[in-house]
């Protein structure tokens, strides 16, 4: 309830159109972030079937979670620095940063290059589970469905119900480490000093809470996430789908 009352207070204050505050910052981090992921968990699957002896078959399930972490963590490694941003975005009036080039610009100038990587560790940390869980749940209820009902591959509606469930998951499992990343890296701007993970921790349970403190924010992310990943996951399976297709017909056609 407190979230959909900021929504609507942020709305009757700033207008409609400052609900999407940072949102260009988001796909710009999003586009590179999601190919790199995606194309990352394609290269590890590979690699891990080469090496446990499931070359063309479906991982076994701990694999399947590595190489569901490997992907989230090397796509979270090379753009972080835009994911900082985004969150500066999110959180300052739109008067201290005029677009995505003076938020590097002015953080580079006044708090050092090093705050670009502030909250890395966290991040990393939370991507680990969040991701790993994620593909896993994935590929795992692909898998199920394929062995019980005998398709080989699941409708779209389905693809995004398991597409919500890895994402339901994934979240809930990493969502503490995502509000530390969080604090950490708009502490800057906040009038904070998070140094680490533990004291940020520590602080953020002393002022607030522990549920209070480290899973603000979970109920409205358990309606946004779900259908982000259920989105996301079914774009990707589609689209490599229609592409393999187009393919196929090249060399054929050839």
């Amino acid at each position: 309830q407190e979230a959909y009352r900021l929504i609507y207070r942020t709305y009757l204050n700033e207008g409609f159109w400052s609900l999407w505050r940072g949102n260009s910052a988001t796909m710009v981090r999003v586009i590179p972030y999601a190919a790199i992921q995606f194309c990352a968990h394609e290269e590890y699957k590979q690699l891990l079937g080469s090496y446990y002896g499931f070359q063309g078959k479906a991982l076994t399930p701990f694999p399947r979670f590595i190489a569901g972490s490997l992907a989230g963590t090397t796509a979270a490694m090379l753009t972080y620095p835009l994911d900082m941003v985004r969150a500066r975005m999110a959180v300052t009036p739109k008067e201290m940063y005029s677009n995505i080039v003076h938020v590097f610009i002015r953080i580079s100038r006044e708090e050092g290059l090093k705050t670009l990587y502030r909250g890395f560790t966290p991040t990393i940390l939370g991507v680990i589970p969040y991701a790993g869980l994620s593909f896993f749940t994935y590929e795992t209820l692909k898998k199920l469905h394929a062995d019980h009902s005998g398709k080989l591959q699941p409708s779209p509606p389905e693809r995004l119900l398991f597409g919500a469930c890895a994402g339901l998951i994934g979240q809930s499992a990493s969502y503490p480490l995502d509000v530390v990343r969080r604090r950490m890296q708009t502490a800057g701007v906040m009038g904070h000093t998070y140094s680490s993970i533990l004291l940020t921790m520590q602080e953020i349970i002393r002022e607030e809470g522990l549920i209070r403190g480290l899973y603000k924010g979970l109920s409205m992310n358990w309606v946004k996430g779900p259908i982000a990943v259920g989105i996301s996951f079914t774009t990707f399976d589609l689209t490599q789908i229609l592409l393999r297709k187009l393919q196929h017909s090249t060399s054929v056609e050839r």
